[in-house]
Parts: structure tokens; sequence; C-alpha cells
């Protein structure tokens, strides 16, 4: 990773460390998914602090337990920036989170690195985006379904929140658009932690043996999933027959499962831990060497923080402060590598570039490339396929500096999304 970390031989002009927040679920439902994202915080601004730190300074991790508690995260956001005065938050995993703490990071102008897929429909100044949006996971995703699988009728199952309900009320919108009738499309939403799948599951069985190829586009976040993928087992749903697409199961999540059942059902990334280039092998055995493990894996949102990390020392050094509108003003623009052997760059409307992947799950756990983009795909803040985002942009910079820009009526709407 020594080719992403900056050294600077500049005298320190403040005095004591750089302070960076880490807002990361440790206990509650998301600690499946998002406890390996401070492990990986804490390894690159360990790595970064070996190579001279940001300034000249060193970083101070200040790291806080949001446990899976939206309010809290609001709660714990503000401490961090208002009592322990860090420069850069990197947190939250489900939309929900990052909706409770955004207006925090609005009122006192700081910096938030959000770190995986969401449903799109919102750019805020303060936010910087390096998950994919839907054009960069779920569209692909169904696409390739259709293509390549021959998928006609669809379930779409999420848990009962934004990110699952607007990813599905685009992908809604987007299947009706290619001709899919109503009566293909079958959605169904759970809550958080949710366990007893044996009717939906009868449900789905029941739903794809109706003639047409059915596939589950899958929005189920956290611990949910480990009973949603046995429950499909035990009904003998496999994925030749039904394949499950996954938008929030990687590496991580598989760690906890058996995964044999599992074999040949999808999840689409824009990384996995078994890509083939120098810088992945590289990140990998840091990793491993960091965490002092080699049963440790590596996933997509780490990969995002890695690039979002990279990106704000870059934007810091290009600076030469951590001032957040200062930060805010040299971080678009900005590129670093990704781990697939591309290069990410953040984008106006605060998303990245980024490949898209569809891998398919082999039975240790690990994903096998089946189809990927030929180029890097731009983050879209706002789908094409809404009607009312569809005439909206995103452009933080002069002269738009706007969330939410009407190109026909050439007025800035706000940085809110207009889709729940």
């Amino acid at each position: 990773m020594s080719a992403t970390l900056i050294s600077s031989p500049v005298a320190a002009q403040d005095e004591g460390p750089i302070k960076v927040g880490i807002l990361h679920s440790l206990s509650g439902t998301m600690a499946i998914s998002e406890t390996t994202l401070r492990d990986v915080m804490l390894m690159l601004i360990e790595q970064q602090n070996e190579a001279g730190g940001i300034l000249g300074r060193q970083i101070e991790p200040v790291v806080v337990d949001i446990a899976s508690d939206w309010p809290l995260a609001a709660e714990l956001a503000r401490r961090l920036i208002e009592v322990d005065e860090v420069d850069a938050v990197f947190g939250c995993w489900t939309s929900v989170c990052r909706k409770s703490v955004l207006p925090v990071f609005e009122e006192l102008n700081s910096l938030l690195f959000y770190p995986v897929q969401y449903e799109g429909e919102e750019s805020q100044r303060n936010v910087f985006y390096t998950g994919a949006s839907p054009n960069q996971q779920a569209i692909p995703a169904v696409d390739y379904l259709m293509e390549e699988e021959g998928v006609e009728r669809w379930v779409l199952a999420g848990t009962d929140y934004v990110y699952p309900q607007t990813t599905n009320l685009i992908l809604e919108q987007y299947l009706l658009d290619a001709g899919v009738a109503e009566d293909d499309i079958m959605i169904n939403y759970t809550p958080f932690g949710h366990s007893d799948w044996q009717t939906i599951v009868s449900d789905i069985v029941a739903f794809g043996s109706e003639g047409p190829k059915t596939a589950v586009v899958s929005t189920i976040n956290g611990d949910a999933n480990v009973p949603f993928y046995r429950e499909l087992a035990n009904q003998g749903v496999a994925a030749e027959d039904i394949p499950v697409v996954a938008f929030s199961v990687g590496e991580e999540e598989l760690s906890g499962f058996d995964t044999a059942p599992l074999v040949g059902h999808l999840a689409a990334w824009n990384y996995f831990m078994s890509v083939e280039t120098p810088e992945n092998e590289e990140f990998i055995a840091a990793w491993h060497d960091y965490i002092g493990s080699e049963d440790r894996v590596t996933n997509d949102p780490m990969e995002a923080h890695y690039i979002g990390f990279n990106m704000w020392v870059e934007a810091v050094e290009a600076a030469g402060t951590t001032d957040a509108d200062a930060v805010i003003d040299a971080i678009v623009g900005v590129q670093v590598p990704n781990l697939t052997g591309g290069i990410a760059e953040m984008l106006p409307n605060h998303h990245i570039t980024k490949p898209v992947l569809i891998g398919e799950i082999q039975d240790d756990g690990q994903f096998f490339v089946v189809w990927e983009t030929e180029d890097l795909v731009p983050g879209d803040a706002w789908s094409d396929f809404l009607p009312e985002s569809a005439v909206l942009e995103a452009d933080w910079t002069d002269p738009i500096n706007c969330g939410n820009y009407n190109t026909e009526t050439e007025t800035c709407g706000g940085s809110e999304a207009v889709a729940e």
C-alpha cells in the first residue's frame, strides 16, 4: 500500500495530533458487517502514521460504538465533532444511519466518508460517498441476470428501511421500463434482525415455480442474512433454480455461514478479495499482518474506506490544512488507486468512479468473478430512472455548487433526497 501513502516532510504548523473519528456499529445487528471497518481504519491510520502522518502530524483515531442505534449515531457524531474535535469521520453502514447523522455534519460543517453501497437520491456537501450508487451495483446486476441468466421474474427482498425501499423503487421502474409485467415483480420487506424466513422463502419458491426464470435481488442487511440463506438451503433453493444476487453480502458475512449450500448464488460489488492484482495482494498481506490472522477476509466496504482515507490524505496535503471547507474544495478531482487495478476519482457530485463486478459464491466463502464492466463507472447521485430525479444533477464546484440542481429550471433545490 506504499503507493498511496503520503509522507510529509513539512514541519507541523499546529501542535498535537490530527483526530479522525470512526463511527461504526461494534454491537447490535450491524456489528457482523461493521466491526471489520473499524479494524481496517485503525490499520490505515497506523500505516499513515508510520509514513510520517499528515502535514508532519500524527493521526489519532477516536472510536465510538453506535450499537446499531441510529439516534445514538447522531449523538456520537456530534460528540466526535464538538467534544473530541475530530477533523473527519469515517463511518455508518446503513442509509438510516447516514441520514440520521447527515444534519449533524451539515450543521457543524464537518466531513463524513461513507463507505457502503446506497440508494442514491442524495448529495450533500459534507459527505463523500465512496460506496456504490445504484448505477454502480443494482442496475448492472439486474442487467446481468436478464442478459446472462435469462431472468424474467423478480423478487425484490429487502430490510425495511430507506436503502432497500429506494433501491427497489428504482429497480421496479427500471424493470417496468424494460417490459417486465407488474405481476412478474414481487416485493418483500422485513425488519432488521429478522429471523423467521420459512414463510417468505416458501412464497419465493411458489412465485418461482410459475414458469419463467426467477431471481431474488437481495437488499437484506446485517445478521438477518444468516437465517435467510439457511432457510433457502433448508427448502432446497439452488442457485441454478432461483439465483440470489445480494448487494449487502460479502466475504465478511459469508465467513459466518456454511457456504456449501450457497455455491452459485451471486453478489454484486465493486471489489472482491479474490481479485488478482498487485495492489490487492499487498493490501491483503498488510491486513493479515495487522490483524494477526490469515483467516480474516477483506471486502468491498473495506476497499471503500481504503480509497476514501487515501483521498482525504491527498486532499489535506493539497490544501495544507484539515479545515473542512479547504478539504472539500481540494478533494474533487483527487485520484488514488483502487484495489482492482484501476484509479478511483472523486467527482464533483462527491461520488467516485468504480468498476462493477458480479461474483459467484464458492464453497470456500470467496467469490469467483463471472462478469465485470469494461470501464470504470461514474457514480450517479440521482437516478435516471425516476422522473423526479432524472432532471437533477449534483455538482459541488462553482458555479453550480449544489447537490440538487434542476437542469430544466436551472435552479438549486437543495441537497436532500426527493425519493424516500
